[in-house]
């Protein structure tokens, strides 16, 4: 049959698709704006093409046999992808209004893309921008596998594929609760920090691969040394971990800003440590930008992150 499907005409498949719809041959010819026998002469057509019955003619409602019911969701997702083509070549012509499909890790998407999507909105309202959360290798897999146009992360990629854009200073903090008994140390050593109970991020978090690189080029401690007592998925929940006084965690001073300013959490230097990154926003390098992708990133280039807390 594969040979066959070859020479199936799009008019042949919007027949099947209409009588499917109609149950009718001629209300279907009637919306095709066709006679009827020409409807008929196209799903005939078709059913030599695949060289199976597609329509139930006996029956007293006309239906679709099985292998018509595969051909006629086949076609509706063709018609879909054509229609969705032809919207995007019409916007990119027309004006600068469309979809945005975003990729973002958690400290990005948590933190920073609410408020830069909010500013965003009010200058480009015709622009819809759709965010998903992962954690940063998943994002960067989201962006290879054409699953979304846009991310951001927080570690630097490389390769032919993508382009990465460094846009951001971010800066990792060691946390501890209110009540702990180094809110009001003056520095502590990664040494005891290392013996403390630890909340991580998650494998596969940029989080954690920059500590973990940090600990590697600088010290002689490991990640897997320290005394973790949980792992979890988002920054957010590392943060709730903290606050119910489950252990200690070096975290984004992004994630734990707002906390900080309020007294619940407490930022404690780390002796002879400082450790920084940058966020990128990546995409394919042959995506083919249309302009509402073009006027996005030209202001996300130029958003001014908030660093209050940075400081």
């Amino acid at each position: 049959m594969e040979r066959y499907l070859k020479n199936i005409t799009i008019q042949q498949m919007r027949a099947l698709v209409c009588l499917a719809e109609e149950r009718s041959f001629s209300r279907a010819a009637k919306k095709m704006y066709l006679t009827q026998p020409s409807l008929t002469k196209h799903i005939k057509n078709l059913e030599e093409e695949t060289g199976v019955q597609l329509v139930d003619r006996k029956s007293r409602d006309m239906s679709l046999t099985p292998e018509g019911r595969i051909l006629c969701e086949s076609a509706k997702r063709v018609f879909g992808l054509i229609d969705d083509t032809g919207e995007k070549i019409a916007r990119m012509k027309e004006n600068e209004s469309g979809s945005i499909h975003i990729a973002a890790s958690t400290i990005p998407a948590t933190y920073i893309l609410p408020h830069s999507l909010s500013k965003f909105r009010d200058r480009h309202k015709g622009i819809h921008c759709h965010v998903r959360t992962n954690d940063s290798d998943l994002t960067l897999d989201m962006i290879l596998n054409d699953e979304a146009e846009i991310g951001f992360i927080g570690r630097e990629v490389a390769g032919r594929k993508l382009c990465a854009e460094s846009l951001w200073r971010d800066r990792l903090v060691l946390v501890v609760p209110a009540s702990h008994k180094w809110s009001e140390r003056g520095k502590v050593s990664l040494g005891e920090v290392s013996t403390e109970p630890f909340v991580s991020r998650e494998q596969g978090s940029a989080t954690r691969k920059v500590l973990e690189e940090y600990l590697r080029k600088n010290t002689d401690l490991t990640l897997s040394g320290f005394d973790i007592v949980c792992e979890l998925g988002s920054s957010e929940a590392v943060k709730e971990a903290v606050l119910a006084g489950l252990g200690v965690s070096i975290i984004s001073i992004h994630a734990v800003g707002r906390e900080i300013e309020n007294g619940l959490l407490f930022a404690v230097p780390m002796e002879n440590c400082s450790i920084e990154r940058n966020f990128y926003v990546i995409y394919k390098t042959r995506i083919g930008l249309m302009k509402h992708h073009r006027v996005f990133l030209n202001f996300i280039r130029n958003y001014e992150l908030d660093t209050r807390h940075g400081k």
